[in-house]
């Protein structure tokens, strides 16, 4: 079986809702696009939690080395690693407080897929979530 993102119409619900976005692989060089993503983000009112075990800090706030380092309750994991990671994410994902599992434009993994929806997560792949947010505002 091949990923199926939810709705735009859920999709919109789902950034209504969302207050803290943890960011996978957040650069804290501002030409990437996980820092230029997550600035609009930042700068449209979610928190923004970078997870990034090389780097102090992104945006101005304290990164974390992993997803289990976050305190408290997350809405959205955004990722931006490779494919292939993706399923490592996914496991650690599964072990901490959060709702949707969401991969960036031109990140699919299966097989993460398959085994947070078996889960009951929501999961989102190969989608920008700024043009999300653009198109759901």
């Amino acid at each position: 079986m091949s990923f199926q993102n939810p709705s735009l119409e859920e999709i919109g619900s789902i950034l209504k809702k969302a207050k803290r976005i943890a960011v996978v692989g957040l650069s804290d060089n501002p030409e990437r696009t996980s820092h230029m993503v997550s600035q609009v983000m930042q700068n449209a009112g979610y928190e923004i939690i970078p997870v990034n075990p090389t780097v102090d800090s992104v945006l101005g706030v304290k990164a974390v080395a992993s997803l289990k380092d976050i305190e408290g309750h997350v809405d959205i994991v955004n990722v931006f690693r490779r494919s292939e990671q993706l399923f490592d994410v996914a496991k650690e994902f599964d072990e901490i407080d959060a709702d949707v599992f969401w991969a960036q434009q031109g990140l699919v993994n299966e097989e993460a897929y398959e085994f947070l929806k078996d889960k009951g997560y929501t999961v989102i792949m190969d989608l920008c979530i700024k043009v999300a947010h653009a198109l759901t505002k």
